[in-house]
């Protein structure tokens, strides 16, 4: 387990390169649900999501100029950017069927693709294979001291902005994938909040990180079944973020397509954001 004071330290690392992303309220929504909710809008984040936190913290602290990573599309758009802004070179291991504009984004930093096949090729695998005979710095997308600490900095500005209005959470909804996320994120909020409880949430037939708490050991799913939350799509859960997830959330819950769709209308209509299948996970639940 990692300290708050390792998560401060990234976020200090980070913090000159990107957004300190706001915190939303919607009365409709509220009423809506009964409940006193608040977002915290990492969609408005550089390259549009939380992952150019985990790769700046990587990238600033190695010697390396190169650098491969696998991704479904939100990593490889943070490590092209990351890369950029230390003049470094990108390669990133994406699935054919990825999101043009995740591609265009990644293409837009100038990273360099190499596409696969989400249900037959492992993308771990190329990118190992690269990393090993081309001498790049492979970032992994979650299971890795640096990038759990580096998101591990949304806790950070969480807690600065809930405290400035004197608000005190009892749950947190976290989207979730492979857990680098919602790792990070937990040890800086449980810091300052002991019994709050963190709650993981991902698409239906993706819940490989709730049915490993359920089971207490990772468990890999197998009947590969479609999902629009391409960001999401984690067989099973990173080593060291479940080794940390376990001790600390409490049940993971899952959610359908269809009702992902419905909350990206509702964040359309009532929040004015657009927001990706796999940011609305957790708005769905």
């Amino acid at each position: 387990m990692f300290s708050i004071f390792q998560i401060k330290d990234a976020y200090k690392r980070i913090s000159n390169n990107i957004n300190n992303t706001p915190i939303l309220f919607s009365d409709r929504i509220n009423q809506f649900t009964n409940s006193n909710i608040i977002f915290k809008a990492e969609n408005l984040q550089r390259t549009g999501s939380f992952k150019i936190r985990g790769a700046l913290n990587f990238i600033s602290q190695s010697k390396n100029k190169s650098f491969v990573a696998p991704s479904s599309g939100n990593h490889a758009q943070g490590v092209a950017a990351a890369a950029k802004l230390f003049h470094k070179k990108s390669k990133l291991v994406m699935p054919s069927d990825a999101p043009l504009s995740k591609i265009e984004g990644v293409k837009f930093y100038g990273g360099d693709i190499v596409f696969y096949n989400r249900y037959e090729e492992d993308r771990i695998e190329i990118a190992k294979n690269i990393s090993k005979y081309k001498g790049y710095d492979l970032i992994p997308p979650y299971d890795n001291k640096d990038i759990i600490l580096g998101q591990g900095s949304l806790g950070i500005e969480v807690i600065e902005q809930l405290k400035k209005i004197d608000f005190v959470p009892d749950i947190v909804l976290c989207c979730c994938g492979g857990g680098g996320l919602i790792s990070g994120l937990s040890l800086a909020l449980k810091s300052e909040w002991s019994d709050l409880k963190i709650h993981p949430v991902e698409p239906k037939f993706w819940d490989d990180t709730k049915i490993s708490l359920e089971k207490n050991r990772r468990y890999l799913i197998k009947n590969k079944k479609y999902s629009i939350c391409d960001a999401l799509l984690a067989e099973t859960p990173g080593k060291l973020t479940f080794d940390i997830n376990k001790k600390i959330l409490s049940e993971g819950i899952s959610v359908s397509d269809r009702e992902v769709m419905k909350a990206i209308k509702i964040g359309y209509e009532w929040l004015k954001m657009v927001i990706e299948p796999g940011g609305a996970v957790a708005l769905a639940a």
